[in-house]
């Protein structure tokens, strides 16, 4: 894998083979920060870091200047400004990279109709049917850097191969802004080499799991016998030995559904006051079912995740009968799960709202449906938001002051 600070970068300088590579990852370089940077020139060149500086909050992006003194995401911006203490520290403006993001995944489209969001900040596409209009899949990729260069001014990687892993890890090599392409043929020498972390799935426990077994390269693990694997680590063991083999025959999916959709909220101080978590509540329900409607999607596990100021964290969920994407229903949900979780005096430091088990909203009427009236006005709310803005109607409850915060995730995230 590529080095977070760009300094073992990889690139294609000239002609390769790129038959049957027709997999592109694009992923956008350090994106929030380099949205910064394009807003404001006069950060160009400078170490960035993209979040709340505040005690509590984490980096959301850090530009690669930053990134060369250690600092990176998910990383306490306290830790960050003291590896890198002449950083630049500014707070995130979700809107405006969703807007930049659009204008990305539009590009995208151009190049090709097979295109599989995978967050905010990239995307794979499939461009075996782009040779006659735009090229080989290496001058598609050259084509896709050049345009989202030169209409939105933002840099991006992108890694070309036969597989949708490779092409990630690729992407991830060419860091920043760089085009690496890995011809079929030479798939296993690009992958052989790496640690065993390199591949999908392999956490810190799988990796201790691997180890103990003497695999720590890619190499190691695919010339072990799968049956070895599948014994040791279950089913996930035969995914692993097919990754480390090459074999990904995972398709692009245009149609991508999301498994889950929540948020999570850290409070720049404990809370132990009832009334104000459950007030969060509420608010991090009706986003969740904002997004839920939004997707066309109906959710049927409800969960609530809370951590505490010792840094312990649980989640309790709930399964009810009737798929929703109701914000009512769903914060009556979660609230029980909070009376059964929280015991009053406990310190809060974090939040969340989840909602699992998604599919597509296709339910008959009910003879009685009790969330009716409330879906009608909800509803009714993102018909306003739309016209006028979010946050422009919003339950009674809601428009008290809220607690001061650090940082709130909708699980996208920058990593680029």
């Amino acid at each position: 894998m590529g080095k977070a600070d760009g300094s073992d970068r990889q690139v294609t300088t000239g002609p390769v083979d790129d038959t049957g590579a027709h997999i592109l990852h694009v992923d956008m370089d350090a994106f929030y920060a380099s949205v910064e940077v394009l807003d404001h020139p006069e950060y160009a060149g400078k170490p960035l870091i993209v979040g709340h500086a505040t005690g509590r909050s984490v980096v959301s992006s850090a530009s690669y200047e930053a990134r060369r003194f250690g600092v990176r995401s998910a990383m306490p911006v306290a830790q960050a400004l003291r590896l890198c203490p002449d950083a630049i520290t500014v707070g995130p403006r979700m809107e405006r990279y969703a807007e930049l993001s659009r204008q990305v995944m539009q590009i995208f489209q151009r190049a090709t109709p097979l295109v599989e969001p995978v967050s905010i900040d990239e995307a794979f596409l499939d461009v075996a049917g782009a040779r006659k209009l735009l090229g080989s899949p290496a001058q598609v990729a050259a084509r896709v850097r050049q345009w989202v260069r030169e209409e939105t001014g933002l840099p991006c990687s992108v890694g070309v191969a036969g597989t949708k892993f490779v092409a990630k890890l690729a992407s991830g090599r060419a860091k920043p802004d760089g085009l690496l392409v890995v011809p079929v043929s030479e798939t296993l020498g690009f992958l052989h080499p790496l640690p065993v972390g390199a591949l999908w799935g392999v956490g810190p426990s799988t990796q201790s799991t691997l180890a103990n077994l003497g695999l720590r390269t890619v190499a190691d693990l695919a010339a072990t016998p799968v049956e070895v694997l599948e014994r040791r680590l279950g089913a996930g063991g035969r995914r692993l030995w097919e990754l480390a083999n090459g074999i990904d025959v995972r398709p692009v999916e245009t149609q991508r559904v999301e498994k889950s959709i929540g948020h999570e909220q850290t409070f720049e101080h404990d809370v132990t006051d009832a009334s104000t978590l459950r007030r969060e509540l509420l608010r991090m329900s009706q986003q969740a079912a904002h997004r839920l409607r939004s997707a066309g999607a109906v959710g049927r596990t409800i969960s609530l995740k809370l951590r505490y100021s010792d840094f312990r964290t649980i989640s309790r969920s709930r399964t009810i009968g009737e798929p929703t994407a109701v914000g009512k229903r769903i914060y009556e949900e979660v609230a029980g799960l909070l009376g059964e979780a929280w015991r009053p005096g406990d310190r809060v430091r974090l939040i969340g709202v989840r909602v699992e088990q998604l599919e597509p909203d296709a339910r008959s009427p009910l003879l009685w449906d009790p969330d009716e009236d409330w879906r009608d006005a909800e509803r009714a709310v993102d018909d306003v938001s739309a016209k006028f803005g979010p946050g422009v109607v919003a339950p009674a409850s809601l428009l008290g002051t809220r607690p001061r915060q650090v940082g709130e995730s909708d699980h996208y995230r920058d990593r680029g």
